[in-house]
């Protein structure tokens, strides 16, 4: 995750950098930011106002917390609040690092996750407010986020927590193999809700089902520039439809960094939700493998191949799809190998 931390006290920096290091360590992007007058060695100085901080936050990073009084924090956030899928995890802990406390994205962001984390490393107290989390229930939004699989209907989401909250039975069932043991508030018999686990649109085996769909693909777009929204979302749809591949199936686009400002890549990535990765020539020049290549794309932008690499490098191998083109546009598509775990 890439997380950014804000204090505004020197209390507040020193929590911050703990933090941080425990970020760090368990592999996370994390940025400190401090007042000038606070700052230390790898510190950013704090430059803007709170909510300024925030809604670049929420443009750019998975996660903020704020070491500092909640009220701060509930203040900058609160013009940057939208959605429960989209929104950042969003943390508290007071300067000393007493308390972490989850404000926003507690499961879908990980918000919980990170809460529990920061408070086993650096000894604080971690206040969980979520109804699941305080009565030790199955949480699906979290199985979902953390296995990739997107949540077709949210209301429904909500009525399986108020379901198991009411000690009522939830089914579940899956295309695809689940490795662990099934939680023991879901059940494989008969049950009024559920939980499927298909890419079928049509998959009702529970009066109300619940369908989380395997974001599975990645897609490599390569395309002249100027191309629009539109032509790119037709390219793209026209592709995956003989590959049998839905929309709600894609879990990002990528291609190369000199693309990271296209207008129209970056409209269709935020249309569908999908997170927009992008590689410099070098890293792309370095990915393993065979790709189809162009010497026209090689002199233009330094590498012989962007989408075939693009997707290759997004889903960590896998190509299933080779390079397509047609009108200024370039198609491919890899497949993530991971596999659904409780």
């Amino acid at each position: 995750m890439r997380v950014r931390i804000v204090s505004y006290s020197k209390n507040g920096r020193n929590t911050a950098a703990a933090v941080a290091a425990v970020l760090r360590e368990d592999g996370h992007k994390a940025e400190t930011y401090a007042l000038p007058k606070y700052c230390a060695e790898g510190d950013l100085p704090l430059l803007v106002s709170a909510r300024e901080w925030a809604r670049e936050g929420f443009e750019t990073d998975d996660a903020l917390i704020f070491c500092c009084a909640s009220g701060i924090a509930v203040r900058a956030i609160a013009p940057s609040v939208k959605d429960k899928t989209t929104d950042p995890a969003v943390l508290v802990l007071d300067e000393r690092g007493n308390y972490v406390i989850p404000l926003l994205s507690g499961h879908i962001g990980g918000a919980n996750e990170l809460a529990l984390l920061i408070a086993h490393r650096i000894g604080s107290t971690p206040v969980l407010t979520t109804a699941t989390d305080l009565n030790g229930l199955f949480a699906v939004d979290v199985f979902a986020s953390k296995n990739h699989l997107l949540i077709e209907n949210l209301q429904l989401a909500k009525q399986i927590s108020a379901a198991l909250l009411r000690a009522e039975p939830v089914g579940f069932r899956s295309d695809f193999p689940v490795e662990g043991a099934l939680p023991k508030e879901l059940t494989k018999g008969d049950a009024a809700i559920g939980i499927s686990v298909t890419n079928d649109p049509d998959a009702a085996p529970f009066e109300k089902t619940l369908r989380l769909i395997p974001q599975r693909y990645a897609v490599g777009i390569g395309c002249r520039k100027g191309k629009s929204e539109e032509e790119l979302e037709a390219f793209l749809i026209s592709n995956l439809s003989p590959l049998g591949i839905s929309l709600k199936e894609l879990r990002s686009i990528a291609s190369i960094d000199l693309k990271k400002e296209e207008a129209g890549l970056l409209a269709l990535c935020e249309k569908y939700r999908l997170p927009f990765l992008t590689y410099t020539a070098d890293e792309l020049l370095a990915a393993p493998g065979e790709f189809t290549k162009s010497e026209f794309v090689r002199a233009t932008v330094g590498v012989d191949c962007v989408c075939e690499r693009a997707a290759f490098l997004a889903a960590g191998g896998n190509l299933i799809q080779r390079k397509i083109a047609a009108d200024g546009m370039t198609f491919a598509a890899a497949k993530y190998e991971e596999a659904i775990r409780f």
